[in-house]
C-alpha cells in the first residue's frame, strides 16, 4: 500500500476574490467554488486540456494518492486509452454547462461519472492534484471524478497503482518482485511499454516509520512511481540499458548515474538526448541505468490492456469468463485452507481446460480475484481484506465439494500469496482436465462481494458449482391403520385423547405442549423448547382440512418427518451442544433433500443463525417446514413446467384457505419475471388485472 503526503482539510478556506480579507473560519468540508464565472478568481482563462494531456500535467497535492497519480501519468502515454477515460469533447467553451464526465471500468462494466466544477482550493490554489500549467484542469477534475466513484477524496488515501490502472483500462494486472524477476525482465518491460501497457514501480518499506523516507539517492520509499520509457543508448562504445521513471510529486528525483545533471549525459549527443526527451528540469522525471533500477526498486506492477500483451509477437485471442459472488458470514465466508472446518463452504467454481496451448502440453490461463467496493467503505472504517485462491483437481463428480475432500487432497495450484490488495492475479499452466477454484478471504467470517475473471488462451468452460437448485421431496407418508399402530403411536394417541378430547384435534398451543413433553423425555436431545411459532408452522404444513388444527392422523405423518429431521440435526451437531454451526447448514439441508444455491443459502443463514453463527433446533425445524411448504406449493402449481409456475392475480388473491395458508410460505420462491403490457387509452385497468401474469422459479 502506498501513501504519500498527508491528507488534511483546511480550517481556513478561501471564499473571496483572493484577498486575505476574504479568509474566515469554515467547516472543514466546505469547498471553494470553481466554475465558469468563479473560475476567473483562480485563473483568467481556464482550459480543460492545454497543449495535450501529458505526464507533466500530474503534480501531487496534499492528498496521499500517489498510487493514483502514477497510474494517470501512465494513462497519458496511450492516447486512445486516455480518450476513453477522459472524453476530449468537453471544455470551457461557449456551450459549457458547468459539468464534466469521465469513464471508469468497474467489475466488468464501464461507468460514466458526472461531476460539477467545484474543486478544493486554498488561497486561490488547488489543494490536491494539479497541472504544472495553472490554468489547466483536466487532471484535477479526473481526480475528483475518481474520488466520487470511490465515495470521497479521503478514500483515495493509500492504494496500489495497479488498482487505478485496471479502472482506467479494464485490463489485467500482474506484479513482479524485481529482485526475483526473470532474466528477460528488461524485454518484458520494453514489450509492455511498446504495447501501451501501464507500468508502475515502488520501493518496499520495512516499517511504517520508513514510509516516504528518502534514500541517499533521492528516491522515496513506500511511494508509487510510474515507468514512462525504456531505451538503449550508446555510451563510450557500448550499449547501456536505461529506464525512465516519474515521481508524481513533480519533483524529488534520482541523483545517481544518468540523473538529470549527471556527467554521463555529456557523452551523449544533443540529438540523442532529444530523442530520449532528456532535459535537466526538476519535474519529477528522470533516467537511470536499468541495473541500478533493479538494485533500488522492489516491485513492478504491469496492467496489460490484453492478457497476452507480454507474450511473443504473435497475436493471441483470449477467452474471458466472469463470475460475480459474495462471501457472507455464517454461510460462504469460510476463510483459507488453514480453517478446514469452514474452508469448504466458500464459493466453488469449476474450470474445464480442454484444449492445449499451440505446441504445448499444458493450458495457460490467468485467474484474477477482485474484492468489490471496499474503498467506498473506507469512510466506515473498512479496509481491504486479505484475499487469495486455491485450485484443486476435480474429483469428477458434480456438486459442492465437502470438507473431507479438502482434508485429504492437496491443492494443484494457488495464488502466490494472500494479500490485502483489491485484486490478486497469477498466470498458470496446467494439464488439460477439470479443476475447482476456491476464492477466499484469509480469515473466516469476513464479508465482501467479489469478481473472479478467468482468461484462457484456448476456450475454457467455467461453471459455478453452487448455482443449481434441486429439491428431492419424498412422497407424502400415509397414516398407519389403527390395528397396526406401534407402541409409540399408541402412547401418542392416549396423550392426544387426554389433551384434545373426542374430536382428536389439537391447536398450536396444545401441539407445543405435546412436542415439548415428548422431546424432554428423549435422552440424547439437548434442545430448547420448541416455540409456538414453530407449532403454527407445523399445522400450516400438515393441515389438509384447512381448519387450523392438527388431527391425529396428520400428527402421525408429521412425527415421522420429525424423527428424520432430529436425526439429521444430531448428525451435524458435532459438539452435541444443542445447536449446529451455520456453515454446516448446506450439508444438513442436502441430507433433508434440499440442494440450494449460494444466494438462497445466504438468505436462510441470515434469517436463522445467531451472532455466533449457530442454529438451534427450533430454527432448523422452522427452516425445513417453510422450505417443504414452499416446495410442495411449487410442485402442485408447476404442472407443465417443472422450473416455472404462472400465477394470475386471481390465484395470488385466492380466498381459499389452503392457498392462503400456503402462499404465506412462498418467501423462498423468487419472482423472476413479471410480464407487463400497455393498456389501451381510457381502458379500465381493473378489467385487465386478472391477465397480469408473473413467472416464478426456485432460483
Amino acid at each position: 500500500m502506498f501513501q504519500s503526503g498527508s491528507f488534511f482539510l483546511y480550517k481556513k478556506l478561501l471564499i473571496g476574490d483572493g484577498d486575505t480579507k476574504g479568509e474566515k473560519e469554515q467547516l472543514p468540508t466546505r469547498l471553494s467554488v470553481f466554475n465558469k464565472q468563479a473560475g476567473q478568481d483562480i485563473v483568467k482563462d481556464p482550459k480543460f486540456i492545454l497543449g495535450g494531456a501529458t505526464r507533466t500535467d500530474i503534480c501531487q497535492g496534499d492528498l496521499g494518492d500517489c498510487w493514483l497519480l502514477a497510474a494517470i501519468a501512465s494513462l497519458t502515454l496511450n492516447e486512445k486509452t486516455l480518450a476513453r477515460v477522459v472524453p476530449l469533447d468537453q471544455n470551457f467553451g461557449p456551450d459549457y454547462a458547468g459539468i464534466f464526465h469521465f469513464q471508469f471500468w468497474q467489475h466488468n462494466e464501464w461507468l460514466d461519472v458526472v461531476i460539477d466544477d467545484r474543486l478544493p482550493t486554498f488561497k486561490g490554489r488547488l489543494v490536491f492534484l494539479h497541472s504544472a500549467e495553472l490554468n489547466e484542469f483536466w487532471s484535477a477534475l479526473l481526480e475528483k471524478a475518481y474520488a466520487k466513484l470511490n465515495g470521497s477524496y479521503e478514500s483515495l488515501k493509500g492504494g496500489s497503482t495497479i488498482e487505478a490502472m485496471e479502472d482506467f483500462t479494464g485490463g489485467i494486472g500482474e506484479m513482479y518482485d524485481v529482485k526475483a524477476a526473470p532474466d528477460n525482465f528488461y524485454e518484458i518491460l520494453e514489450k509492455a511499454l511498446k504495447r501501451c501497457s501501464m507500468v508502475g514501480c515502488s520501493i518496499d518499506t520495512s516499517s511504517a516509520a520508513e514510509s516516504e523516507a528518502r534514500t541517499p539517492f533521492g528516491l522515496v520509499k513506500g511511494h508509487a512511481y510510474s515507468v514512462t520509457g525504456i531505451e538503449e543508448v550508446s555510451y563510450r562504445g557500448r550499449q547501456v540499458k536505461l529506464i525512465r521513471i516519474r515521481n508524481p510529486w513533480g519533483q524529488v528525483e534520482w541523483n545517481g548515474p544518468w540523473s538529470d545533471n549527471s556527467a554521463e549525459w555529456r557523452s551523449i549527443s544533443p540529438s540523442e538526448q532529444r530523442r530520449l526527451s532528456q532535459a535537466a528540469r526538476d519535474d519529477g522525471e528522470f533516467w537511470m541505468k536499468f541495473e541500478d533500477f533493479k538494485v533500488h526498486f522492489d516491485k513492478v506492477e504491469i496492467c496489460n490492456l490484453t492478457p497476452g500483451a507480454l507474450e511473443d509477437s504473435t497475436a493471441h485471442k483470449w477467452e474471458v469468463t466472469i463470475h460475480q459472488g459474495s462471501w457472507v458470514r455464517g454461510a460462504t465466508a469460510g476463510g483459507c485452507r488453514n480453517f478446514l472446518e469452514t474452508f469448504w463452504t466458500n464459493p466453488q467454481i469449476k474450470l474445464h481446460l480442454t484444449e492445449k496451448d499451440d505446441g504445448q502440453d499444458d493450458c495457460t490461463f490467468i485467474a484474477a480475484l477482485m474484492q468489490k467496493g471496499r474503498r467506498k467503505l473506507k469512510k466506515l472504517g473498512a479496509e481491504m481484506l486479505t484475499i487469495g485462491y486455491s485450485i484443486y483437481e476435480s474429483p469428477g463428480r458434480d456438486g459442492h465439494l465437502g470438507k473431507d475432500f479438502f482434508r485429504y487432497h492437496p491443492s494443484k495450484a494457488r495464488s502466490k500469496t494472500y494479500i490485502n490488495l483489491r485484486e490478486v492475479s497469477h498466470r498458470f499452466k496446467l494439464p488439460p482436465g477439470d479443476y475447482i477454484l476456491i476464492p477466499t478471504t484469509f480469515e473466516p467470517h469476513q464479508e465482501a462481494d467479489f469478481c473472479l475473471r478467468i482468461f484462457s488462451e484456448k476456450k475454457a468452460i467455467t461453471e459455478d458449482l453452487d448455482e443449481n437448485v434441486a429439491i428431492d421431496l419424498p412422497e407424502p407418508l400415509h397414516p398407519t391403520p389403527g390395528p397396526q399402530e406401534t407402541e409409540e403411536e399408541k402412547q401418542f394417541r392416549a396423550l392426544f385423547e387426554q389433551i384434545s378430547g373426542k374430536d382428536m384435534e389439537i391447536s398450536a398451543e396444545e401441539l407445543e405442549y405435546v412436542l415439548n413433553a415428548v422431546l424432554k423425555k428423549t435422552k440424547n436431545i439437548k434442545f430448547k423448547n420448541l416455540s409456538l411459532i414453530s407449532c403454527r408452522n407445523i399445522i400450516s404444513l400438515m393441515d389438509t382440512s384447512g381448519n387450523g388444527k392438527l388431527e391425529f392422523s396428520e400428527f402421525k405423518v408429521f412425527w415421522e418427518k420429525m424423527k428424520k429431521w432430529i436425526s439429521i440435526f444430531l448428525q451435524f451437531d458435532f459438539d452435541k451442544s444443542g445447536s449446529m454451526s451455520s456453515y454446516e447448514l448446506r450439508g444438513a439441508l442436502k441430507a433433508a433433500g434440499y440442494q440450494l444455491n449460494n444466494y438462497l443459502l445466504q438468505l436462510i443463514v441470515l434469517r436463522y443463525s445467531d451472532e455466533q453463527f449457530q442454529i438451534d433446533f427450533d430454527d432448523f425445524l422452522n427452516c425445513l417446514i417453510r422450505l417443504e411448504n414452499a416446495s410442495r406449493v411449487f410442485q402442485a402449481l408447476s404442472v407443465k413446467n417443472k422450473e416455472f409456475i404462472n400465477l394470475n392475480i386471481g390465484e395470488l388473491k385466492s380466498p381459499e384457505p389452503k392457498l392462503d395458508e400456503r402462499k404465506k410460505h412462498l418467501s423462498f420462491i423468487k419472482i423472476q419475471k413479471v410480464s407487463m403490457f400497455h393498456l389501451p387509452p381510457g381502458a379500465d385497468g381493473a378489467a385487465y388485472m386478472p391477465y397480469l401474469q408473473c413467472r416464478v422459479s426456485h432460483a
